[in-house]
């Protein structure tokens, strides 16, 4: 069975459409299908690496992207997220790095809240 292409890579390639907010030589910044608020954005290198272990030079230069990228929004509270495996919530396998601009009480929990209470 062959394996599905990849969509961040279909995206680079002009195959598949997507919103791109901002492009450098060596990433995008992309809108997600699903923004889970507004603002959310999806920093993916041009290069495909599954994850932000496989290149350390490749996973640098997309957070070099992000930081540029996120400094553009107002001042304000932001989460940078990404995961590698399935149990850290990874449903695409390319780098891609979550910017999740935040306000106070917007009631958006993390993936690592479980709601568990926590032993001191």
């Amino acid at each position: 069975m062959p394996e599905e292409p990849c969509p961040f890579c279909e995206i680079v390639a002009g195959r598949a459409p997507a919103t791109i907010v901002r492009a450098w030589p060596d990433a995008l910044a992309i809108v997600p299908l699903n923004p889970v608020r507004a603002g959310h954005t999806l920093v993916i290198p041009r290069e495909h690496v599954t994850d932000f272990l496989v290149d350390p030079d490749v996973s640098a230069a997309t957070m070099r992207r992000a930081s540029q990228f996120g400094g553009d929004y107002p001042a304000g509270a932001m989460n940078l997220i990404t995961s590698r495996g399935r149990a850290a919530t990874q449903s695409v396998w390319h780098l891609h790095l979550h910017l999740l601009p935040r306000t106070e009480g917007d009631g958006l929990a993390l993936p690592w809240y479980s709601g568990k209470e926590r032993k001191h």
